[in-house]
């Protein structure tokens, strides 16, 4: 019997400054491979035209790189 790892999330608000890519798009906080449970509702946060944003609940900092 083979068990797969499961794969590893990241705690959310566990740093300030998140690097993203163009695969993140469209970009959420929290993202997809954070914990859900204990962080706040998904907001989607517009990144495309400046390169950053932030999140309005948690604070934390995105940059696009592109």
């Amino acid at each position: 019997m083979t068990t797969e790892a499961a794969p590893k999330l990241i705690q959310p608000n566990a740093q300030n400054q998140y690097t993203v890519t163009v695969s993140d798009l469209p970009l959420s906080c929290p993202m997809p491979g954070m914990y859900l449970w204990n962080s706040h509702p998904r907001v989607f946060l517009p990144i495309e035209k400046t390169g950053w944003a932030k999140c309005p609940y948690c604070s934390a900092e995105y940059m696009l790189q592109r």
